[in-house]
């Protein structure tokens, strides 16, 4: 069924795209919206690099009206910082900022942030409620089961952080020692939804790899949403393919080299023209390279896919691809 975070409406089954580290940038999002997704978020931003007025930091909030509804995510680990780090963030007008408690990776984690902070619950909450106190627009938390799985802490403190007046929460479905290891484990997702205590929206995360494992989400543990994260690494078309089968039943037959080939070029212009050509050209590398990884007897193209360095010619090397290819 239908359901809101906040005011904003979300139809039935929505897709929610993971907010991803040097992936979900504009030109990213661009795509990911012309294939149906239904909410996307910034790259997570430091709540240290806004206080300390740090311009890549900055730059990471610039939204457009077309991404909207769009969420921009800060993390820390200090809560006066994340309280001026949500202010700055509000003013940008996104449609709501989502707190990030779950990043794993060891320069965020160590030191206490994103899913750090799985070691420190109860700051958790003071954060999660400063910042619900300090901004009018809804707040959402991103956060995993535990720290370990001797910790796993999710069904206490999914109660205690929506009590702060958080309007959502997304839960990976793993803990902060597993990175992304193993299989996420949807039944404590699940039984978080089915809390008969628990009256906000529940997003899911974690293993979203096709629209098989999409409609298992929904169907059996009951989700508000999904939320795709590495899934849509060179397949931003994910979300059109999970769509038809959530309405038809039925599997989209595979994208074709040549249209591959189309919408790596529409992705790269958009790159160039938000970013600038040396930036945009050097940013987009990562995308190529996933875009056409399955080719076969491909590593000398792709080589040249990800040095060359004038747009025009990185057009031409697309172009070759769809005629050797396609």
């Amino acid at each position: 069924m239908a359901f809101k975070i906040g005011d904003i409406e979300f139809r039935d089954n929505a897709l929610f795209l993971a907010p991803m580290e040097d992936v979900t940038d504009p030109s990213f999002r661009y795509i990911c919206k012309e294939f149906g997704a239904d909410m996307m978020y910034t790259e997570f931003i430091s709540s240290d690099g806004l206080v300390h007025n740090a311009q890549k930091s900055f730059d990471k909030m610039k939204i457009y009206d077309y991404e909207r509804p769009i969420g921009i995510q800060i993390y820390g680990h200090i809560p006066d910082a994340m309280v001026e780090a949500a202010k700055f963030a509000e003013a940008q007008k996104p449609d709501l900022i989502d707190i990030n408690f779950g990043c794993p990776v060891n320069k965020i984690a160590k030191r206490g942030a994103g899913s750090g902070m799985m070691r420190y619950p109860d700051k958790m909450v003071e954060i999660a409620r400063r910042v619900v106190e300090a901004v009018k627009l809804p707040v959402t938390v991103k956060t995993r089961l535990g720290w370990d799985e001797k910790t796993v802490i999710i069904s206490d403190l999914a109660e205690q952080l929506q009590d702060t007046g958080i309007k959502a929460l997304t839960i990976h479905g793993r803990t902060r020692c597993q990175m992304y290891k193993g299989n996420a484990n949807w039944s404590e997702i699940g039984k978080i939804k089915a809390n008969p205590r628990i009256k906000i929206p529940i997003i899911g995360n974690g293993d979203i790899i096709d629209p098989i494992s999409a409609k298992e989400a929904f169907n059996k543990y009951g989700v508000d949403a999904i939320m795709i994260g590495r899934a849509t690494y060179g397949h931003p078309w994910i979300f059109k393919e999970i769509q038809h089968y959530l309405d038809t039943g039925k599997l989209l037959e595979p994208m074709q080299v040549k249209d591959k080939v189309e919408l790596a070029k529409r992705h790269f212009c958009k790159s160039i023209e938000v970013k600038g050509e040396r930036r945009g050209l050097l940013e987009m590398r990562r995308h190529l390279n996933c875009y056409f990884k399955s080719l076969p007897n491909f590593k000398d193209t792709r080589i040249k896919l990800v040095t060359e360095n004038e747009p025009q010619k990185v057009l031409a090397l697309l172009d070759y691809i769809a005629t050797t290819w396609g």
